[in-house]
């Protein structure tokens, strides 16, 4: 007898196999139960009768949600049954059960108690599919920069140095020295580019932003690329056609998952065709408030004027040459408006809002030093930085994904705390 997973059911049809699972749902018809199994790869029905087997029947009826079984069986085909199968169970050998209900219940609860048990909710429901298809989502990143040449590399959580703006910092005591969760494993990795040419690396990056949003995590995960001899116009190419090919691998592998959580793949599709729109910062200003938004030049994009690009191009949308004013220390000017810089957001449809943020890096020492003058940042902690265009500096760019919207997007769940297996948030340590 074959032990077998759920996804594997549909290959063993006629044959008596071996399940391992936990219990998902029960119900009984008259002289019938009906048990749901559960295994992390699917669920499939299983049918016991009372008048096959007595004793079987009255071991069924009292399992309760989330018991953990052995069950053995013979599949039959069944066109009504997810996965075109019904499991006949002959046998039933309980690992353990619970002693008291399952908490999660398999209808509505409210957001906060689904939180306060997030290491029980992630066993059911639509929770099952995320979680899959954000396995796709790393696999299909990783792959993508495989087959393009770049080189995996990590960048380290413990820096001396901010990235992104010192106000959403988490600092330490690291042995008597202030040391702080990294932002961004940027810096580090245009270090390595210098030494391999292509970098990426998948990690996780912590802001100390106060920020409630139905799209900000506190810790996520970035997939950061840094690249020599790229210029702009490069690292906007190379972005785009990850996005694509993140989107087109989850949907030929988990097309089965999308579907569960009713995401139209026509759209998605549509939405990744090449090349994505492209518009400057002050277009795409004077855009917004022609439909009637409230901004000026030198404000930053807030959630409803990201959802107004997305909707007006419906796809992702780059948005370039941002003012410098705006950004961070380390991009670079634009050489005949030196006001911008050679930067760009890129912009998700359907309100998802930034997906990755990119720049040409500053490739002359000169340059940096006066940026970082202007920016008031201590020069001492970033000597190595400036090192790197001392000795040997290129032309070079980059960008970070951040994979949890990406995933969001992907699956069209409302919330970012759902594409996380733990989310971390303002109010949110435990569990």
């Amino acid at each position: 007898m074959t032990t077998i997973t759920v996804e594997e059911a549909a290959r063993f049809i006629g044959e008596e196999i071996i399940l391992r699972g936990w219990v998902y749902n029960k119900r009984s018809s008259g002289k019938i139960i009906f048990l749901q199994i559960r295994d992390g790869t699917g669920v499939v029905q299983g049918v016991i009768t009372q008048s096959d087997s007595p004793s079987l029947f009255v071991t069924a009826d009292k399992l309760s949600r989330e018991s953990s079984v052995v069950v053995e069986g013979t599949l039959q085909a069944d066109s009504r049954a997810p996965g075109g199968c019904e499991l006949k169970i002959e046998q039933i050998q309980i690992i353990q059960q619970p002693s008291e209900p399952f908490p999660i219940e398999l209808k509505a609860q409210s957001p906060g108690f689904l939180m306060d048990h997030r290491h029980l909710w992630i066993r059911t429901g639509r929770q099952v599919p995320i979680l899959r298809i954000r396995d796709s989502v790393f696999r299909a990143i990783r792959d993508f920069f495989h087959e393009h040449g770049f080189i995996a590399t990590e960048a380290p959580i413990l820096t001396g140095a901010s990235v992104e703006g010192t106000t959403t910092l988490f600092d330490i005591d690291y042995f008597g020295t202030k040391a702080y969760l990294a932002q961004s494993g940027q810096l580090y990795l245009e270090a390595t580019a210098m030494a391999l040419g292509k970098v990426y690396w998948i990690g996780p990056v912590f802001r100390a932003e106060r920020s409630k949003t139905r799209k900000h995590l506190t810790e996520f995960w970035m997939a950061e690329a840094e690249t020599a001899f790229y210029d702009h116009n490069d690292n906007m190419r190379l972005q785009e056609e990850l996005v694509a090919y993140i989107v087109e691998t989850v949907i030929d592998e988990r097309g089965q998952e999308l579907d569960y959580l009713k995401r139209d793949t026509a759209l998605l599709r549509e939405q990744v065709s090449l090349p994505f729109p492209r518009v400057t910062y002050d277009e795409a200003i004077t855009m917004l408030q022609d439909s009637g938004h409230k901004i000026s030049s030198g404000d930053d994009f807030g959630a409803p004027q990201e959802a107004a690009l997305g909707d007006r191009f419906r796809k992702p949308v780059f948005v370039e040459y941002f003012p410098a004013s705006m950004k961070p220390f380390y991009m670079k000017h634009v050489p005949e408006k030196p006001s911008r810089v050679l930067a760009a957001d890129l912009i998700a449809p359907e309100g998802y809002g930034e997906l990755i943020g990119g720049s040409q890096r500053v490739d002359t020492l000169n340059e940096l030093e006066k940026q970082l003058d202007e920016k008031k940042l201590p020069r001492e902690a970033y000597e190595w930085y400036l090192d790197l265009r001392r000795y040997g500096s290129v032309p070079h760019s980059g960008f970070g994904l951040g994979i949890a919207r990406t995933i969001a997007w992907i699956c069209g769940i409302h919330h970012i705390r759902e594409a996380i297996p733990f989310a971390r948030q303002i109010n949110r340590l435990y569990p």
